[in-house]
């Protein structure tokens, strides 16, 4: 039997308003010299973090009030509206380029990015899809091939923006979706033959994509160009040691490090707060991975399942990549980092996500 306990996952609250209070702050400590000298105003981030956060809680509140079936009911009528706001975003006029990527719709004095809805979304869908088709999910042509199709359609169009961080959490996130549905490990080998095919043309297509690379391989071969903001990323972290520098002593964010208040906040952090600072986000991002773990386990059906693991997933696969290419792990990808980054789509919708997972934390099986 199934009972909505009214009480929401309490260890989750308190993980997510730790890590968005520490966002707020670092936001505000990384930000304000180039908000002073870009703006006139140091606190300009700092208050419209503080707008986007209110929103999110808004968000979140309403989110976590809603039952989670009701978005299996929408689910068709979400991810369609997804697909036309990718579409909008590449029509010259209404989509606008930042950092080389058409991103981003205008609306008034702020913009929304489509791709952080479409994650969402498409999570939403895929996990009603694989509810209602699991016992299909072995066979190729009517389970996991529909599936893959819909993923990289998604995947293709972000792309053209292009966007290829967001892509890959998308695409990772949504393949933990189907393989934990009981897909064939031969579907999933094929699939990852031909991914290294297309990873390989993808990179080859854009010389950019071809200079993060070298970068990230060799980044002192070029420490004025294509390697600087990693060498400056290292720069940042090195001298933080054990204690750091103390909070708002950065020396990386007096223009050295391009807007450290989003990419690259967790530099600014490791500077600033040093090893224990560092380690004390990581550790609540593993919180918070076990917390949804756990409350997919004990959800009460199998979209409810499937809606927590791909929320919590999209979560911590977006923070291990971008902390990765913070600490030199990976190729710069050009992500947030959840609850920390500044951004207005990115952290309401992250809190909306989140205000799911809670209404799911509701139910529990007796």
């Amino acid at each position: 039997m199934v009972k909505d306990s009214n009480a929401p996952d309490y260890i989750l609250i308190v993980v997510v308003m730790s890590l968005l209070t520490a966002g707020i702050v670092m936001v505000y400590s990384s930000s304000y010299v180039w908000s002073d000298y870009k703006f006139g105003d140091s606190t300009y981030y700092l208050k419209r973090q503080l707008l986007f956060a209110g929103a999110g809680i808004v968000a979140m509140i309403g989110t976590m009030l809603i039952p989670y079936g009701t978005w299996k009911k929408y689910a068709k009528v979400l991810l369609i509206s997804c697909f036309v706001l990718l579409l909008l975003v590449l029509v010259p006029g209404v989509g606008m380029v930042r950092g080389g990527a058409q991103s981003w719709i205008g609306v008034g004095a702020f913009s929304i990015q489509p791709s952080e809805f479409m994650k969402l979304g498409l999570i939403i869908f895929l996990a009603a899809y694989l509810a209602a088709n699991q016992k299909y999910i072995t066979s190729f042509k009517k389970g996991f091939f529909p599936s893959i199709m819909l993923i990289f359609t998604a995947f293709g169009l972000i792309m053209l923006q292009p966007d290829l961080g967001t892509g890959m959490v998308l695409v990772l996130t949504c393949m933990v979706m189907v393989f934990v549905s009981g897909a064939r490990f031969l579907h999933f080998f094929g699939l990852a033959a031909l991914g290294l095919i297309g990873f390989v043309v993808l990179i080859a297509s854009a010389p950019y994509r071809i200079s993060r690379i070298t970068a990230f391989l060799n980044p002192w071969e070029d420490p004025l160009g294509d390697g600087f903001q990693i060498i400056q990323s290292l720069y940042a972290i090195g001298p933080g040691g054990l204690m750091g520098l103390g909070l708002g002593e950065s020396l990386q964010k007096y223009f050295y490090l391009p807007e450290p208040q989003t990419d690259f906040i967790f530099a600014i952090l490791g500077e600033e707060l040093g090893f224990l600072g560092g380690s004390t986000v990581i550790a609540l991002f593993l919180l918070l991975l076990w917390r949804g773990i756990k409350i997919s386990l004990d959800a009460p059906d199998s979209f409810a399942r499937f809606l927590a693991l791909g929320i919590i997933s999209m979560l911590a696969i977006q923070a291990m990549i971008n902390i990765s290419v913070v600490i030199g792990l990976i190729p710069v990808t050009g992500i947030t980092l959840p609850f920390l980054s500044y951004g207005g789509s990115s952290l309401t919708l992250t809190l909306c996500s989140v205000g799911i997972l809670l209404n799911i934390s509701r139910y529990s099986k007796i």
